[in-house]
């Protein structure tokens, strides 16, 4: 038996109010999917950024500046 047929198994047998939290709960699910697979996604704009600097780096260097005094 499949996940979805065990929860549809369950889910038959509640009472409507809660029947209905359940399908407020995979909704929720589905909304944090899609709000991470969209952050991950915007992201991507910085990729064609990644590895352009050419040059030594000390990070040692960066941080040890007058403006940071």
């Amino acid at each position: 038996m499949s996940t979805a047929e065990r929860i549809y198994d369950e889910v038959r047998t509640l009472p409507e109010p809660d029947a209905r939290e359940v399908l407020d709960f995979v909704a929720i699910l589905k909304a944090r999917r899609a709000q991470a697979s969209s952050s991950l996604q915007d992201m991507s704009v910085f990729d064609r950024f990644g590895a352009v600097y050419q040059g030594p780096f000390n990070r040692d260097e960066l941080y040890d500046r007058k403006a940071l005094r």
